[in-house]
């Protein structure tokens, strides 16, 4: 787990909403769907209070709410959601058992992200409500906010999910009155919530303290437990011994050569041949084996963290000074968690899983005014499946999301940010095991960027030439889990496109050798030590909503592919090609895989929203670089990523289906996709180390 700078948030005493976080620096310099749910959670359809106020009282309405639906829970609002839950145990032994995995907002429908945005947040537009006969009363104030959390029993291995309102006023309560009240609570049965940073901190610290790992350490050489670096990595499923009725970790150790040396990267030393199973509920080592002696390598700082130049390598002193500066500041507008930029607006959100997560995108069109594009954007999974069959490797398939959390451990950019120019930051509040808040400053950086060109003509004619450079607007965060870093980016640009990228950095995770082996499964990159092959699935779920208004369902997905005429009367001269639309009628038809030799892509399309030519709109979605999973029909851990067997799925949306691998991904042994407009969309790293490189390639 990565070390994050973490803010401790006392007990609330204030309002439960605050704004975004108002940090704004400017840098000049920088170092360098088908969803299937696992469990059905009712929503409780929320009914929204009005008046009989006419529309000429919108402009003197009070503004009662500081928090927008979408907004994410602040520090106030998880206290007391957290103080809640706690107050209805049924008894003291549950509430002292009582871990607190997940507490997010509970994101209402569209309708009433409507109401929101039509009459009490910008964009303030009322044009956004759909039309009914005689008209939309004009509310005094919307409904409470509702928060959903995810919370772990240690004490009886339980799961259950509740629901809190946030803002009703409990009396009766135990433990005093506070600002919330249990719309509904489940215990779901047979599952593993993701395991938390102090469950990962204690695992560490009971195998380090396990006498016999100690004795299998000195056998290496090494007496100072300070130098052994333990990452437990969930179990997942291999068998039934690794059903989630039990909390259990297979850790992988790794060894410093110093303990007072914080640069020194402990991951280029891997330490093989231990096997270590652990009982996370309990913290106890419930299954340990040396199995196999392979010497550790010796200490060697070109491996080390510090700059190239401290270890032999390239001096980069001579590179000149690079200045981003906007001397008349930036041309975003910000309002909250309100983003408006060159025609683009959207709304700033963030999980513990997802991390960052767009809202409501649109784009304002002249005439035409807001036009709708997205939903919800987010990256609501990632899977890391290992190639190497080789103990320990073969078990190394990482979902990073659903097991860790990607918002969870995301980086405070306050220790060093890669944008550069104006800035804006956000910060990120979550609870941490044992229901405190903590808050994550600088969490999320938002900037614009030059990109290049955009357009450009020369007319040989004139020789008068024409060009426009382009302008990006950037949403980011950036996590570190375990060896690996991973930059998450939104792109939106000028000319209406949107881009997502995901940067991967860090360390790789390595496999020891014993002299004069090698690995076919692997690439060698100093002797003794290789990189097994590895994939990087990072898995997007897109709510599209183009040019619909709130209740409307007027999409459709469409794959178009290139095809050559057949030779004939409509091709003589056989050039000709063209290119063909399917509409994809039902989910079974929509589970998609890319195709470059028939330049393959999709487009989302309204049925009732033409554009000038006549032409229905749409937005579409263009492949990169991709595969599937290099793994045999029978892989274990295809088990619980069914959703990687194509590139592309398209759903309806559904409440609760929210995660392709389910809202816990250690009940699941095997998945079964329902036949049946959400797009899921999985972007592929294939990794083949270099020689000579300890660090994860950027991609």
């Amino acid at each position: 787990m990565a070390a994050t700078s973490h803010k401790v948030t006392p007990p609330p005493t204030a309002s439960f909403c605050h704004p975004a976080s108002a940090s704004v620096v400017r840098r000049e310099t920088a170092t360098a769907s088908v969803v299937v749910p696992s469990v059905d959670i009712d929503q409780q359809q929320q009914t929204l209070p009005s008046s009989n106020s006419s529309s000429k009282g919108i402009q003197i309405m009070h503004r009662a709410h500081t928090c927008h639906p979408l907004d994410p829970l602040s520090a106030a609002e998880i206290s007391v959601a957290v103080a809640t839950v706690r107050a209805a145990g049924d008894t003291p032994e549950v509430r002292d058992g009582m871990r607190f995995v997940e507490v997010v907002l509970l994101e209402p429908d569209k309708n009433f992200v409507a109401l929101a945005d039509a009459y009490f947040f910008p964009p303030f537009q009322s044009s956004l409500m759909p039309r009914t006969k005689g008209g939309l009363p004009v509310p005094s104030k919307l409904p409470p906010r509702r928060a959903r959390l995810i919370v772990y029993n240690k004490k009886t291995n339980e799961t259950s999910i509740w629901i809190v309102q946030l803002t009703e006023v409990h009396a009766a309560a135990r433990g005093g009155q506070h600002r919330g009240k249990v719309i509904s609570s489940k215990v779901v049965p047979d599952v593993q919530p993701p395991i938390d940073a102090q469950e990962y901190a204690d695992c560490e610290s009971v195998v380090k303290n396990y006498p016999p790992f100690m004795e299998a350490m000195k056998r290496r050489g090494i007496d100072d437990m300070d130098l052994v670096m333990v990452d437990p990595w969930c179990v997942g499923y291999h068998s039934e011994a690794d059903a989630p009725s039990r909390r259990l970790a297979k850790p992988l150790v790794f060894c410093r050569t110093e303990s007072d040396c914080p640069m020194e990267n402990g991951y280029a030393r891997p330490v093989e041949g231990i096997h270590v199973l652990v009982d996370v509920q309990n913290m106890q080592v419930i299954e340990f084996e040396d199995r196999k002696l392979v010497p550790l390598l010796p200490a060697d700082p070109l491996r080390n963290y510090t700059a190239g130049e401290t270890r032999g390598g390239v001096d980069r002193s001579d590179v000149k000074p690079l200045q981003i500066i906007q001397p008349e500041g930036p041309s975003f507008r910000i309002d909250g968690n309100y983003v408006q930029w060159q025609k683009w607006n959207f709304r700033v959100g963030f999980t513990p899983r997802e991390g960052l997560v767009i809202h409501s995108v649109a784009y304002v069109d002249g005439s035409r005014g807001r036009r709708s594009i997205a939903h919800r954007l987010s990256f609501v999974e990632m899977v890391v499946p290992y190639g190497d069959p080789n103990e320990p490797h073969y078990r190394k398939n990482a979902f990073d999301a659903g097991e860790d959390g990607l918002g969870k451990n995301a980086h405070s950019l306050k220790r060093g940010c890669d944008c550069l120019g104006y800035i804006r930051y956000f910060d990120a509040n979550f609870t941490n095991f044992t229901g405190g808040v903590e808050t994550i400053q600088n969490c999320v950086c938002l900037h614009e960027e030059d990109h290049g060109m955009l357009w450009k003509h020369q007319d040989w004619r004139t020789g008068l030439s024409e060009v426009r450079r382009s302008r990006r607007l950037t949403v980011s965060f950036i996590c570190t889990v375990a060896n690996y870093e991973y930059g998450f980016y939104w792109h939106f640009y000028q000319d209406g496109k949107i881009e997502a990228e995901v940067k991967l950095t860090g360390i790789l995770s390595l496999g020891a050798l014993q002299p004069g082996e090698s690995r076919k499964y692997g690439t060698t990159i100093t002797p003794g030590l290789y990189a097994p092959v590895h994939q990087h699935f990072f898995v997007a779920r897109m709510n599209m909503t183009v040019d619909c208004k709130p209740g409307e369902a007027h999409n459709q997905i469409v794959e178009v592919n290139v095809k050559v005429e057949e030779p004939g009367k409509k091709n003589v001269h056989h050039n000709a090609f063209y290119a063909e639309e399917t509409l994809l009628r039902s989910e079974l038809q929509a589970m998609r895989d890319c195709d470059p030799l028939s330049a393959r892509h999709w487009i989302v399309r309204n049925t009732r929203t033409s554009n000038r030519t006549g032409q229905l709109t749409g937005y579409k979605l263009v492949p990169g670089p991709n595969c599937l999973p290099l793994a045999g029909p029978e892989a274990k851990f295809l088990r619980k990523a069914v959703f990687l067997k194509h590139n592309l799925w398209v759903t309806q949306y559904a409440p609760g289906e929210d995660f392709p691998g389910g809202m816990f991904l250690e009940s699941l042994m095997f998945l079964d996709w329902r036949t049946g407009l959400l797009c899921q969309w999985n972007i592929l790293a294939l990794c083949f180390s270099r020689t000579d490189s300890l660090t994860a390639p950027p991609l």
